[in-house]
């Protein structure tokens, strides 16, 4: 076990994706596609706009013929376009996103012209004013959307402008998140003296469903082996997330649950602070299984790292961390032999992103990642740092 033991993060991170696939293609409506991955190219099948359109209310006409007093012959409006052609000294009508008229070349906008009756006065226009041209959102045969793209609101509207009802996703991965611990009470039960709130495994479930997985958060567990196996054989899931007794104490059980469910160990544990207990197998009925510490701080920093990673691959998605560069806000000191992301703060000042972590690092605070909005990723025995130093942050998801 010791090439399995103390991996990096990186390290830890590329073993547990070698073992994991993205999981079937299925189609769904459009509506429904939302928070989902791409499993196919979506590709336009014609023009967008199919035609020349107006951008704006007004007359439809030749720019040969203005400045010029104009006769009225017809209207374009949206979806209901002129069928004739606008010949010399004559105008359309026209609305925003109608279809130019044959002959036209030009819109004047309904501000700068006057109607008398059946005939309109307007000033010079050039040519295109106004005008939307064929194919100007995107021509015939674009890829719009690529495979592995997460649908949100825009690319659902862009993929409906290309006509599409349903589009090909991979399903979502089921998701068991399994909290032990005697410790443990669910509110709104009343605890113990020497009990607390489950406050990992409702906000692991939130975060799991917002990367596209299906949470199902199970009851917690007391500290007994069979308990502890039963509740992991009884999961419907393509993975299994534990929140706690994931070192190796007296009352630390649920490695020796997996074991006893046939787990091929991965990962051991990371070289991270906080999070060094996680570890990572497989079942022997092939579900994945990932263990967290049940410190909070400790679990959501390596849900970031590891959970969110594992959920995006099996729909097809990004496994990449979406890091970003900031500057440091003050100085820091030589971090220690452990890779350390730090809850940390950041905020613009005069066009710069700056990074500020907060003091308290402690693993059980939740107030502290309530507040964050980003780790700050320190490597191991990285050198003491001066404000202004450029560091790496993982911005957080916050409303």
């Amino acid at each position: 076990m010791s090439d399995l033991a103390l991996l990096s993060v990186d390290d830890a991170r590329a073993r547990m994706l070698a073992e994991i696939s993205p999981l079937p293609v299925e189609r769904v409506a459009l509506r429904a596609s939302i928070g989902r991955v791409l499993a196919e190219d979506v590709t336009a099948a014609r023009d967008q706009p199919p035609f020349a359109a107006s951008a704006m209310d007004g007359w439809a006409l030749r720019s040969a013929d203005a400045p010029g007093t104009l006769a009225i012959v017809g209207e374009s409006a949206a979806g209901h376009g002129y069928e004739g052609e606008v010949g010399p000294g004559q105008a359309v009508r026209i609305f925003t996103g109608a279809a130019i008229p044959a002959g036209a070349d030009t819109i004047v906008i309904q501000e700068d012209a006057r109607r008398e009756g059946d005939r309109v006065t307007v000033p010079a226009a050039p040519a295109g004013d106004s005008v939307r041209p064929r194919g100007g959102d995107f021509p015939a045969g674009t890829t719009l959307l690529t495979a592995g793209t997460r649908i949100d609101p825009w690319r659902l509207s862009l993929a409906a402008s290309a006509g599409r009802a349903e589009i090909a996703v991979h399903a979502r991965p089921r998701v068991a998140i399994v909290s032990t611990g005697e410790e443990i009470v669910e509110a709104p039960a009343a605890p113990g003296p020497y009990q607390i709130y489950d406050s990992g495994a409702p906000a692991l479930a939130v975060m799991v469903e917002g990367w596209g997985g299906q949470a199902a958060k199970l009851k917690p567990v007391r500290d007994e082996l069979e308990a502890v196996v039963e509740a992991l054989r009884g999961a419907q899931a393509d993975l299994i997330v534990t929140v706690g007794g994931a070192s190796v104490g007296d009352h630390d059980l649920v490695r020796a649950a997996g074991e006893a469910l046939g787990l091929s160990l991965k990962v051991a544990s990371v070289k991270v602070r906080p999070g060094k207990p996680t570890f990572f197998g497989v079942l022997g009925d092939g579900r994945r299984m990932l263990g967290l510490p049940g410190n909070p701080a400790s679990a959501f920093v390596c849900a970031e790292l590891f959970l969110r990673p594992i959920v995006m691959k099996m729909q097809g998605g990004a496994e990449n961390l979406p890091m970003a560069s900031a500057k440091l806000a003050e100085p820091m000191k030589a971090n220690g032999p452990r890779e350390h992301w730090m809850r940390a703060r950041l905020s613009v000042e005069a066009g710069e992103l700056l990074v500020r972590p907060y003091r308290d690092q402690d693993s059980s605070l939740v107030t502290v990642f309530a507040a964050a909005d980003a780790l700050l990723r320190r490597p191991a025995d990285a050198p003491a740092l001066s404000a202004g130093d450029v560091v790496e942050v993982l911005p957080l998801a916050r409303a």
